[in-house]
């Protein structure tokens, strides 16, 4: 990894603020470039802070652009705070559900095969385990051999969401 930092004024954005634009290049990778106000932080430091936050900054990505937390159209106070926290649940939920049936290995493929550029992908997305769901749900309501009440193995695997999401 090759690391490069440059000092310099940004005067659109932060006026006289002094900022630190530090451009980050692994082999056969896109590089990437961070800007940052912190003047005394080493470098090499920064990148790994960056690195352990971008998990974070995804999941509230796909919050707001995939599960609709952004989008909430509230206009008292007590349901702004009620709607992005549920929406946060559920995502959990998916994330969790996903895991519990064990699916991986094969949505990877299936989403290879539909989508041809994504060579190199070896873990599903959100949009991937929620696209599963919406299909195994489907599935469930048309299946004629399958009776309305969950069985007790369903019933399981729900409570054991449950108490992954609440622990």
């Amino acid at each position: 990894m090759t690391i490069h930092e440059r000092r310099c004024l940004w005067y659109g954005v932060f006026r006289s603020q002094p900022i630190r634009v530090i451009l980050v290049r692994e082999p056969r990778r896109p590089g990437l470039a961070l800007v940052t106000t912190d003047m005394h932080t080493p470098a090499d430091q920064l990148v790994t802070r960056y690195a352990a936050r971008w998990a974070i900054e995804v999941a509230f990505s796909d919050a707001k652009h995939i599960t609709g937390v952004g989008e909430a159209r509230n206009r008292t106070r007590l349901a702004m705070e009620r709607t992005v926290p549920f929406g946060l649940q559920a995502q959990t939920l998916v994330v969790i559900w996903y895991h519990l049936a064990g699916h991986p290995p094969k949505v990877i493929a299936e989403r290879r095969n539909r989508a041809r550029w994504y060579t190199t992908k070896t873990h599903p997305s959100y949009r991937d385990m929620l696209i599963k769901l919406r299909r195994v749900l489907i599935a469930a309501q048309y299946r004629a051999d399958q009776a309305l009440q969950p069985t007790p193995e369903q019933i399981q695997t729900i409570r054991l969401a449950w108490a992954d999401a609440a622990a």
